[in-house]
């Protein structure tokens, strides 16, 4: 299936689910200590005030939490309605609409950037090309902050909080993750798999902490 039809129906899906989904996810960081440790490592590497990419942000939650912290997020989303609920619900906040393998930002335009839970609609083939992407809109030793679920299924949804959808979610190894990164020109500083917390779903989670070289 080809990219610009699989991330048709990944937009059409999270434009449906977009309002329940910041009703249940919105605070999810209040129950995730390890998340927002790992976020403040982010913001305070970054430097104060520093611009930072939110890439797959949906409600605009992990944004609002970073601009509480002192970083200049700036919060990308493939679905037009989950931008329109993010800068609703954070009007301090800049939200672009954008496809993680076409990013609407300019080279070397973030310290930073985190994508939690957004790689995990790519496609295997995809991931060079959006980490890659990735690498030209962060800065010489910008920090990238990636969290995705562990494995090697892909969970087909027609049905998703009784709203009709059509969506894959890659489960990916640490390893490939960790090796696609490398190769695009990162560095992998740190990493970390944790248990799901009790609000979450039943999966391990990973994250990988990298910084661009040169």
């Amino acid at each position: 299936m080809s990219s610009p039809i699989h991330h048709g129906r990944v937009r059409r899906s999270y434009d449906t689910v977009a309002e329940e989904y910041r009703d249940r996810i919105g605070d999810e960081l209040a129950h995730k200590p390890q998340d927002r440790a790992l976020l403040a490592a982010v913001v305070e590497q970054a430097g104060d005030g520093a611009p930072v990419a939110d890439l797959g942000c949906g409600p605009g939650h992990v944004a609002g939490w970073l601009a509480g912290r002192g970083a200049r997020p700036v919060g990308i989303d493939l679905s037009p309605a989950m931008v329109a609920i993010a800068r609703r619900d954070h009007p301090g906040v800049e939200f672009r609409e954008g496809d993680l393998l076409r990013l609407p930002a300019a080279d070397g335009e973030f310290a930073a950037a985190v994508a939690l839970y957004s790689v995990i609609h790519l496609t295997p083939a995809e991931l060079p090309a959006a980490f890659a992407e990735t690498r030209r809109v962060l800065r010489p030793s910008g920090l990238l902050l990636v969290a995705f679920h562990v494995g090697s299924e892909v969970r087909h949804l027609t049905e998703w909080w009784d709203h009709a959808v059509d969506v894959d979610f890659h489960f990916l190894e640490q390893d490939t993750v960790a090796g696609h990164l490398t190769a695009a020109g990162f560095t992998v500083e740190a990493t970390l798999e944790r248990a799901p917390h009790p609000r979450e779903a039943e999966t391990r989670r990973a994250y990988l902490l990298a910084r661009r070289t040169g």
